[in-house]
């Protein structure tokens, strides 16, 4: 990627630029009677709130771009934040305030598929759109009919997972510890059906709770029963997975998914993670597509930071809806009919279409820790 060389001056006036835009785009949502709202449901607080975070930040930015242009239809955007603790309980809540109070018709959010399934029988019922950037558990492609992704389904990515164990490493026995929730139970079938399917076999299948820090008892009962490869499904706790089989001295092959690539991940696995296989989605910020190149230079200069997969997700969201609204309207039922429609849209993710359930259809690949780094290691057009 070129680097980006600014002088101290320079970086002034860069700063100086993005917080008058930043006041002048909040200045214009208040006197513009006929902007327009938006709701978002991210996780902002709890353990998982920096995948939050960084969602926001790609709004963000997204948002300050399309309003410092003139806006939709040169109606200025803005977007309502609502904080769910990735608790399902509490997006349901959330989403009433969005719609009742603030009568928003289109939400992103929310984040994990629990709380996506518990607000779209409401979103469905009220005509809202939902518009999820990271929830990819397989039961959401029947959600309803205005409940979307720009997500991969677990389904995808979970046989993905499962043709390159077999047919790449050809390893036949392969054991699951997961995540028990949507996310963790929908990769888990997933991966398990398309892997049995070839002719592999799955001998053990455990799971844990969320924010778990004793995994001892199920890594025991996995090598017991000798695998081959390790499937680990979850978040944060993913380190804390490898660094206790370590200590058990589980020795074998280690296979994960998108959420693995977290830097905390490896600080806490230590060495053990490197050789681990996972998939992930076709995104690198050393990437020369035009459209990357701008986004990533952009956020490092705004965050002082890279963007992640995260932070990539939310700004192709807003991106998205802003095509969407740009083309048929600001209602949810306008919005709805444009996303549908949606085919070989150029994202920072890759270029996205959408299907008649409203999942995204995009490609992945596998990505493998070496020397403490995550790197490519195939590329599944």
């Amino acid at each position: 990627m070129k680097k980006l060389i600014l002088k101290i001056s320079e970086y002034k006036l860069v700063f100086i630029s993005v917080a008058f835009l930043v006041i002048f785009s909040v200045g214009c949502v208040k006197k513009e009677e006929n902007g327009i709202k938006i709701g978002a449901i991210l996780t902002l607080t709890g353990d998982t709130a920096k995948y939050g975070e960084n969602v926001k930040k790609g709004i963000e930015l997204a948002l300050q771009e399309t309003n410092a242009s003139g806006g939709i239809k040169g109606k200025i955007l803005k977007v309502l934040y609502e904080d769910s603790k990735a608790d399902p309980k509490v997006a349901v809540s959330a989403f009433q305030k969005l719609v009742t109070i603030d009568k928003v018709q289109i939400i992103l959010g929310p984040m994990s598929s629990s709380e996506v399934l518990a607000v779209s029988p409401l979103a469905e019922k009220m005509k809202i759109i939902i518009f999820t950037p990271t929830a990819s558990a397989p039961s959401i492609t029947n959600a309803g009919d205005y409940i979307f992704r720009n997500v991969t389904s677990d389904v995808f990515e979970g046989e993905a997972l499962a043709l390159f164990t077999f047919n790449d490493l050809k390893l036949k026995k392969v054991a699951i510890i997961y995540i028990n929730n949507d996310y963790g139970i929908g990769l888990r079938d997933s991966f398990k059906n398309k892997f049995e399917n070839l002719g592999g076999k799955i001998i053990e299948m455990e799971s844990f709770e969320q924010s778990s820090t004793d995994m001892k008892s199920q890594i025991s009962k996995i090598k017991a029963a000798k695998p081959e490869a390790v499937f680990i499904v979850g978040y944060i706790e993913m380190g804390i997975i490898l660094k206790q089989a370590s200590e058990l001295g589980l020795k074998t092959q280690f296979l994960s998914c998108n959420m693995f690539e977290d830097p905390e991940i490896l600080r806490i696995a230590g060495g053990i993670s490197n050789g681990v296989y996972y998939t992930y989605r076709l995104f690198e910020t050393k990437s020369t597509e035009k459209i990357v190149n701008n986004f990533v230079e952009k956020y490092k200069l705004i965050y002082r930071s890279e963007p992640d997969i995260f932070s990539a997700l939310g700004y192709d969201a807003m991106k998205i809806l802003g095509h969407a609204m740009e083309k048929e309207g600001f209602t949810a039922g306008e919005v709805k009919q444009a996303i549908y429609s949606i085919q070989n849209l150029p994202t920072v993710t890759g270029s996205i279409s959408f299907d008649n359930n409203g999942d995204v259809l995009q490609s992945m690949g596998i990505k493998v820790v070496k020397d403490g780094r995550f790197i490519w290691y195939k590329r599944i057009r």
